[in-house]
């Protein structure tokens, strides 16, 4: 049996098992090496935070049976799509689709930083008041129909092998759940991995009060698309034991940290601030 059928045969296990698997050890990790101090109660976020994810898998699954990987299956059958088009060789196929819809997922993350409406939405993930693995899996329900649409157009476009697809969610998935671990990494140890892979110190900075930094470091899985467009910034400037968490106009734990106020937030306020074309932060002279 090849190790693409193997995948495609096992998929709901084998992602079933990543997740767990990984939010666990990340879960151990954040207990046995801290990188701050949580500043709200766990249980309590934990809570509402999975809680929020769990309505999310039950709203995809009503709304979309086939999911990411039907979609490729339909593309494939159909011929649809650059490599189907264009064949490639397997192997390389397989890598070339995944580096390429986390560029798509790079682009779309710039997309609702820059678009105040998607603000809105994105804000959620934002408004965590601590940042732990459980932040990496917070996102309205809104945006993540949002972004399965735009995968399902990415499919539709790449025409990427289906066991490409699989290994992307996987990969996606588990570097959400790293790269927002509450995960102290030994600076040199840091400093080679984000070469390859976004790290926890390095995404932390995109979730900084302070919105320059907030608008900084958009990549989940890979680090390259940072440096390549101009958005990487390597350490934020309050340190990350020093630095602030979260939004600053929601500060409100009943409206931030519990799951009406998440699913509410994105019609309290306005979208001014935060949002690429509105930057404020000046340096001080």
């Amino acid at each position: 049996m090849s190790w693409q059928r193997f995948i495609l045969d096992n998929e709901i296990f084998i992602r079933l098992g990543c997740f767990f698997g990984i939010l666990l050890w990340i879960a151990l990790w954040e207990i046995r090496s801290p990188r701050r101090k949580l500043s709200q109660p766990k249980a309590r976020r934990w809570l509402h935070n999975l809680g929020l994810t769990v309505l999310n898998s039950l709203l995809l699954r009503l709304l979309f049976p086939a999911a990411a990987v039907g979609i490729a299956v339909i593309a494939e059958q159909k011929d649809w799509g650059l490599f189907n088009y264009y064949p490639v060789p397997p192997l390389l196929s397989v890598l070339l689709s995944v580096i390429l819809m986390d560029g798509v997922i790079y682009l779309q993350h710039v997309m609702v930083h820059a678009i105040p409406l998607l603000w809105r939405l994105h804000r959620v993930h934002h408004a965590d008041l601590d940042y732990d693995v459980t932040t990496g899996a917070r996102f309205h329900p809104l945006e993540i129909i949002l972004s399965m649409l735009i995968k399902f157009a990415t499919i539709l476009l790449l025409g990427p092998p289906v066991v490409a697809v699989i290994l992307f969610e996987v990969l996606l998935n588990a570097t959400a759940m790293f790269n927002h671990g509450n995960l102290r990494l030994p600076e040199k140890v840091d400093r080679i991995v984000r070469l390859f892979l976004v790290t926890p110190d390095m995404h932390r900075v995109h979730h900084s009060i302070e919105d320059d930094e907030t608008n900084s470091n958009f990549g989940f899985s890979l680090p390259w698309w940072d440096r390549l467009f101009g958005t990487y910034k390597a350490q934020p400037r309050a340190g990350h034991e020093g630095m602030t968490i979260g939004i600053e106009r929601f500060r409100d734990p009943a409206k931030v940290e519990r799951l009406p106020g998440m699913l509410m937030l994105p019609f309290s306020g306005d979208s001014t601030g935060y949002t690429i074309n509105r930057r404020s932060w000046k340096k001080e002279p």
